[in-house]
């Protein structure tokens, strides 16, 4: 699981270098908008580190709770390995350190443009959600998302009624059995927990 690696295509920083070569203004969606941020050179070691470690190898710092969990996720599957980015950045930040940079100061040799938020976007970026908190690897820098476990029969019944109501054409019913199944899904189209219902948990 990745931050925003610095240089991409598409990123930010590539962006900026290019407003700041025309003269400005730098835009920005959001005056609190804020990111993790990776190099390419750390994006490509969390790759290699995630594929060859084996955390059988490397005993994990968990709570008592989530041993079975993580032991499971630690086997033959795998699990969702996110490298330790330290705090986010304030992208208005990130912006006027590169005029700074530049030789030229921000607000006053180029404007920093606030553009609002686009459908869907997120002030703050998320790496872990309440439900898979992060987990020490044992290796320097690399966390890991404490897995979380279903009944397949749970969600496979749930899979089916999402079907149903698809085929039915009812998008708000089908919504609402997805907000069930994934707690924490949001429908980018209202921008809202769409989950009015308790998660699916247990058995049928």
């Amino acid at each position: 699981r990745f931050g925003n690696v610095l240089g991409s295509t598409g990123s930010v920083v590539p962006l900026f270098q290019r407003q700041l070569a025309r003269g400005g203004p730098l835009t920005v969606t959001h005056p609190d908008m804020r990111r993790y941020f990776m190099t390419v050179r750390e994006a490509v070691g969390l790759v290699l580190q995630a594929t060859v470690v084996r955390l059988a190898d490397a005993p994990l710092a968990v709570p008592m709770a989530l041993d079975e969990r993580v032991g499971a996720a630690a086997g033959e599957q795998g699990g969702i390995f996110v490298l330790d980015m330290g705090e986010p950045v304030k992208i208005a930040d990130l912006a006027r350190q590169m005029i700074r940079l530049a030789g030229l100061r921000p607000d006053e040799d180029v404007e920093i443009r606030f553009t609002g938020l686009r459908p869907g976007e997120k002030l703050y970026e998320e790496l872990f959600h309440g439900q898979e908190p992060p987990v020490p690897t044992g290796y320097p820098g690399l966390l890991m998302a404490a897995p979380r476990t279903a009944d397949p029969a749970i969600v496979g019944r749930a899979m089916d009624e999402i079907a149903t109501a698809c085929r039915g054409g009812h998008t708000r019913l089908a919504l609402a059995l997805l907000g069930r199944l994934i707690p924490e899904f949001a429908h980018n189209a209202e921008g809202q927990d769409v989950a009015a219902t308790p998660p699916m948990t247990g058995t049928p």
